[in-house]
């Protein structure tokens, strides 16, 4: 059974850094597709980042140059660091792992930005 657990969300300034894992058990993150997205209040959960098993990566617009997905193949976890936050990036971020075809989402991880 596929588990997925996010971490590392929190209040942060504007400018600031944040840096959120996603920790999988269940599945290996070398052979998978994992991506994050983000839902804030009142609007529909958007996707951000994805990085497949050759390691390419892409991100959705808003967040190129900022943020950065990566995976460590031996603590089976996947990250997001961000930086340069803007208030629009607060949201609820969260992390999914696709095994099979089938995707595997965790709880979620509160982002936000503000001062």
């Amino acid at each position: 059974q596929v588990q997925v657990v996010e971490s590392g969300g929190g209040l942060v300034q504007p400018g600031g850094s944040l840096e959120l894992s996603c920790k999988v058990s269940g599945s290996a993150v070398s052979v998978s597709s994992a991506r994050w997205y983000r839902q804030a209040p009142g609007d529909q959960r958007e996707w951000v980042t994805t990085i497949v098993p050759s390691g390419t990566t892409a991100y959705t617009d808003s967040v190129k140059a900022r943020f950065t997905i990566s995976r460590d193949n031996a603590k089976n976890t996947v990250y997001l660091h961000m930086n340069r936050l803007k208030p629009e990036d607060t949201a609820v971020y969260y992390c999914n792992i696709e095994q099979f075809g089938r995707g595997y989402w965790g709880q979620g991880t509160q982002v936000t930005v503000s001062s």
